[in-house]
């Protein structure tokens, strides 16, 4: 059976303060009337049951997610006991579909992600959910790269293999490289962005886990004995209390020999900065802005404003958020640094009602 696992417990901190703790970015509703997590349901759907898709997040979001997704079983909201990365994330919901259904086969789908192209999304899954079960591979999906992008990991293609749509065996992974290397991949044309969707069977992925994740997969396997037993939300969380998290980047992709990467013919954008966001806005003499805005001799600027009328004269390369309480001023090139910059607001108390 296929299952669709939907990642939707990130906080979006590089959207602050669009996103903030109580409302991250896969609750924002930026693209259309929906957020990103229902459109992400929505896509899915005529794949996979929505009996068949579960949601892992942390206990934070649980409620809000039940909220947003009603007509989706409560008991298919998986909270974590507490962040500890995308493989350990991954590794509980694969033991829970594991002792549900030995012959599992798992998708696993970031709720943050634009895609336009249903039909030939729809088509690329299908052939990744053949391919996991058959050859018993890892499937990542790939995405041609548009420009020398610094903030995605990249996928090297390999050695093609038959399919209807261009599939490769993975030649390596490289994690967000720096602008010289990020153009050197781009000028091959042999790499493709890590989009961060994943499909695999459960037994498969777990394996690959014990191999290369000997700790956790232990800590795991714990787990597994007591689900459905009175004591299972005790133990996870003792078991979590162990585990050394880490992405199942780091600790799976980037080792396994199973990896095989699907070519992706359909639009895809990762939501996961401002200058992803930006190409979103409108087009003004060289700025993207959204309404209310006023611009002159202004030039590379992105202005996402709210219900200030936001104006601009002679500056240049900012990023200009408007959120109501909070409003951002930085240099377009530092939007891969609002982590640090919210880590250091949070260690002031007189800042925490603005996280």
């Amino acid at each position: 059976m296929i299952y669709g696992l939907i990642l939707a417990g990130g906080k979006g901190s590089r959207l602050y303060p669009l996103s903030r703790v109580n409302e991250p970015k896969q609750f924002l509703k930026i693209i259309n009337e929906k957020s990103f997590l229902v459109n992400t349901v929505d896509r899915v759907t005529p794949l996979i049951s929505k009996e068949n898709l579960y949601v892992v997040t942390n206990k934070d979001y649980q409620e809000k997610i039940r909220e947003e997704l009603q007509d989706i079983n409560r008991e298919n909201i998986v909270a974590e006991p507490s962040n500890k990365e995308t493989a350990t994330c991954i590794g509980l919901s694969a033991v829970k579909l594991l002792k549900k259904d030995v012959d599992a086969i798992i998708v696993v789908l970031p709720s943050d992600h634009y895609i336009e192209g249903e039909k030939n999304y729809l088509e690329t899954l299908k052939q990744g959910v053949e391919l996991a079960n058959r050859r018993r591979a890892i499937i990542t999906l790939g995405i041609e790269p548009t420009r020398a992008e610094t903030g995605y990991g990249y996928i090297e293609m390999g050695e093609r293999i038959p399919g209807n749509i261009a599939t490769y065996k993975v030649a390596r992974f490289t994690e967000k490289p720096n602008a010289e290397v990020a153009t050197d991949f781009l000028s091959k044309g042999t790499y493709l962005w890590n989009s961060g969707m994943f499909i695999f069977r459960a037994d498969v992925i777990l394996r690959e886990i014990e191999k290369y994740l000997p700790k956790m997969h232990k800590s795991l396997m714990e787990i597994y004995k007591h689900i459905g037993e009175d004591d299972e939300e005790k133990v996870t969380i003792e078991q979590y209390k162990l585990i050394d998290g880490i992405s199942i980047d780091f600790g799976v992709m980037q080792k396994t020999r199973k990896a095989h990467v699907i070519k992706c013919d359909f639009s895809w954008d990762d939501i996961g900065s401002f200058s992803s966001l930006s190409r979103f806005l409108g087009r003004y003499r060289n700025n993207s802005i959204s309404k209310n805005v006023h611009l002159e001799e202004c030039e590379n600027c992105s202005i996402f404003g709210k219900g200030n009328l936001i104006i601009g004269l002679g500056v240049k390369d900012l990023v200009v958020v408007d959120a109501g309480d909070v409003i951002l001023i930085m240099d377009k090139n530092k939007d891969q640094e609002i982590k640090q910059l919210l880590n250091n607001l949070g260690k002031e108390k007189k800042y925490k009602e603005y996280l």
